[in-house]
């Protein structure tokens, strides 16, 4: 058994909107990420999605409404609502669900891989 630090094991992370396994309790992993500009429009048919905001400000988009998240906030989607989180700079947060979800079909936008940013696919 290790102490595991949240925010530390964010802030190494290299890609936008990829998740790193940091535990896992009850069927349940814990996850942390790191983003900037948005994912595209998702939802998770299988699972709800526990955002835990570790540092900086995410705004959870829904098709009824923004969601505004700051430092120590924790938000929960429902399986099967449709969001779209959106972060204007870094945001790093902690994630808590039984599965892996930064796909394609989790909503990570092609432009993350291989640690690129938004401005880096500019036209």
């Amino acid at each position: 058994m290790d102490k595991v630090s949240p925010a530390q094991a964010a802030a190494t992370l290299e890609e936008f909107w990829s998740q790193r396994t940091i535990g896992e309790a009850n069927g349940n992993l814990f996850k942390v990420a790191k983003g900037i500009g948005s994912t595209n429009w998702h939802a998770h048919d299988d699972q709800d999605e526990t955002f835990l905001i570790l540092r900086g400000h995410l705004t959870i988009q829904l098709r009824s409404g923004n969601i505004e998240l700051d430092q120590g906030d924790l938000f929960v989607i429902p399986r099967g609502v449709e969001h779209c989180p959106k972060a204007d700079d870094e945001v790093h947060f902690m994630l808590v669900g039984p599965q892996v979800t930064s796909n394609a079909a989790g909503g990570k936008p092609e432009w993350s891989y291989s640690a690129q940013t938004p401005a880096d696919n500019v036209d």
